[in-house]
């Protein structure tokens, strides 16, 4: 903590308290006996209780600015706001298949000659991955599952299905699983085998989150997850069906984002100036990312197309600007990191301004800068791995076919994952300064206001002590 030799005379405290905190003297030596290790024990906890408020002036300006924002994000959900998503004539590829529920009822084992399963090549050649594989297939043991169809029109119809001896999935019996229909395709070869049913263990993981972080979170873990609830229903209800409608993906990821972040932050962190800075030093930050995106995304050509997923919704709907939906992804995946990010440093400035009410915006900007570093090289650390980690499989694929690091990173498939990651890493790291300086900035305009007057009137009181270890020791 900085000191400072002059330091501002503090105002009377016959009735216990101190001007610019919500917590009183004690608040101020409970920080002061924690920043000196002296050791003793205090019964208040910053961490736990509210943000003191502030002036009624400050609130008004605060007000200014995120109101009109609040209405023209409402008016933007408003006028984007989504109707039917257009259909269209399933194609039978990927994800667009008709599918239903099924159940293995029967594995039997069974040569894979027998079944005519697969076979040599009829050049005899085995020296090829394909030729071997066929090989193996031929030699080894197959296995024939019998599945019966528990959904749809056709529930209770049952098929049989040969499952090779190198497919990474093998059935067994009793098991769930997901399969594919396709009318058109002759009777015996309408239905197949895509996926287990993973449904069970998913909710079963889900409900131990919830638990885990209503236990630990108490009251304000269950605000999480109504916050969490609310962004999956902006996502699936806002902000897919009107980009699959036709309007702009960056225009829908700005609107959809901004409603999340404004319901988000405030259920979980409670409608205060606090809250408010965080806000700010969000949507600066997400503009500057918008900003920078769409500037990289456009002069590295980068299209959005590169995988089949991707290539089947140009498809079906070629009226999309896969390069806008690939910026409305990296801004929509931005924000959560960002969120987390504000929050804590505009927690870290308010605390360290009620511990030391005196300290002016610099010092209050520079104490809290310093704790921003560390989240700096976290944060940034966390989602390059987490996006090394995604693409693990195509990085191998890399090294397998020793492609030089040029030649990665040149592939638009790793671009896009190196724009996504750099581009909200930059976001991130401004939103520590700006987060930082704007909550200095609020928190110190405040204190000047509200706490001229008292300063004025106790000027013939005895200066404050130095807030180092030995003063207060001494004190006592």
């Amino acid at each position: 903590m900085e000191q400072y030799p002059h330091q501002p005379p503090e105002p009377h405290r016959r009735d216990g308290t101190e001007q610019g905190t919500g917590h009183g003297h004690e608040a101020a030596e409970t920080a002061h006996g924690a920043a000196s290790g002296n050791g003793h024990a205090h019964g208040h906890s910053h961490s736990h209780g509210p943000a003191a408020p502030v002036s009624q002036h400050l609130r008004k300006v605060i007000a200014a600015i995120l109101v009109p924002f609040t209405a023209a994000v409402l008016v933007g959900l408003v006028v984007l706001w989504p109707g039917q998503a257009p259909a269209h004539k399933r194609t039978g590829v990927g994800f667009d298949r008709q599918t239903q529920q099924a159940t293995v009822t029967r594995v039997v084992e069974l040569s894979c000659a027998s079944a005519n399963a697969s076979g040599v090549p009829p050049t005899g050649d085995t020296s090829t991955a394909e030729g071997s594989s066929a090989q193996q297939r031929a030699d080894g043991t197959c296995k024939k599952a019998t599945i019966r169809v528990d959904t749809g029109k056709d529930k209770g119809r049952t098929f049989t299905e040969i499952v090779q001896p190198d497919q990474s999935r093998q059935l067994h019996q009793d098991e769930k699983v997901v399969v594919a229909y396709e009318p058109s395709a002759p009777k015996d070869l309408q239905y197949a085998v895509t996926d287990v049913n993973r449904k069970f263990p998913m909710t079963l993981l889900a409900g131990v989150f919830a638990v885990a972080v209503v236990l630990v979170g108490r009251l304000r873990g269950v605000m999480a997850l109504v916050a969490l609830a609310v962004s999956f229903l902006v996502l699936t209800l806002f902000i897919l069906p009107a980009i699959l409608e036709g309007s702009n993906p960056l225009l829908v990821a700005v609107v959809g984002s901004s409603a999340i972040m404004l319901i988000a932050l405030y259920l979980c962190h409670g409608l205060s100036a606090r809250t408010s800075v965080a806000v700010l030093g969000t949507l600066i930050s997400l503009g500057l990312i918008g900003v920078l995106g769409s500037l990289f995304i456009g002069w590295a050509a980068l299209t959005g197309n590169t995988d089949d997923n991707t290539g089947l919704i140009h498809g079906l709907y070629p009226s999309i600007d896969m390069s806008g939906l690939l910026l409305a992804g990296v801004i929509i995946g931005s924000l959560g990191v960002l969120d987390d990010v504000t929050v804590t440093q505009t927690s870290a400035v308010w605390e360290l301004h009620e511990a030391n009410p005196s300290m002016g915006w610099r010092g209050l900007y520079r104490a809290g800068i310093r704790i921003g570093r560390d989240h700096i090289a976290s944060v940034v650390n966390t989602l390059v791995l987490a996006y090394a980690g995604a693409a693990l499989p195509l990085l191998l694929l890399f090294s397998i076919a020793q492609s030089s690091v040029g030649t990665v990173a040149n592939s638009e498939l790793v671009a896009e994952e190196i724009v996504r990651t750099l581009v909200g890493s930059i976001g991130l790291v401004a939103s520590v300064p700006v987060t930082t300086a704007l909550a200095a900035l609020v928190v110190s305009a405040d204190r000047t206001a509200s706490g001229a007057g008292a300063t004025g009137a106790s000027a013939g009181a005895r200066p404050a002590p130095a807030r180092g270890g030995r003063g207060r020791r001494r004190k006592r």
